[in-house]
């Protein structure tokens, strides 16, 4: 039963992103973007990661896009559709294609690579999410955990001064 959802999110993904990356309309790009993240949450859920799926619906399409949409309403739309959005990126785009394409007809296919490490345990056999997550977060990626938290000050520091016209003292 699992399989036809698995294969509706990841086709829902596919397909959604891209739509997104051959939009003219920044917004509309940033609606699909939207979508192919619920997509993606969708696939959270079928792997028994529901604390991944809500933290993605909450963060990613919540908050992140809300910061997307402020940042594309800030800017010059009608300047930067007129830009030409393509550098010479043709050459790159292909080879990057065929080499991702080759990677996963060789992990699909498992022609390539035959002794792959499988996955040791089934769905739901796993610990609970949260308290995986929470154990290791805080206790062997503390340092890294405050590190980003730094930085994420800093980047909401900079956005403000940035937002803002002149700094009254």
């Amino acid at each position: 039963m699992e399989l036809p959802f698995f294969y509706l999110f990841s086709a829902g993904i596919v397909i959604t992103s891209l739509f997104m990356i051959t939009r003219s309309n920044v917004i509309h790009a940033a609606l699909l973007l939207v979508l192919s993240f619920f997509f993606l949450a969708g696939l959270f859920v079928l792997a028994g990661a529901e604390f991944l799926a809500a933290v993605q619906v909450l963060i990613y399409s919540g908050g992140i896009m809300v910061l997307y949409l402020f940042s594309i309403m800030l800017m010059n739309v009608q300047v930067a559709v007129r830009i030409r959005q393509w550098h010479r990126q043709r050459f790159f785009a292909i080879l990057i294609v065929l080499i991702l394409g080759f990677e996963i007809w060789s992990v699909l296919g498992k022609g390539v690579f035959p002794a792959m490490k499988v996955w040791p345990w089934k769905l739901g056999a796993t610990p609970g999410n949260v308290e995986a997550l929470g154990s290791v977060l805080y206790t062997k990626f503390v340092f890294p955990f405050e590190v980003v938290s730094i930085l994420l000050l800093a980047a909401m520091i900079g956005a403000i001064v940035l937002a803002k016209k002149r700094i009254d003292s």
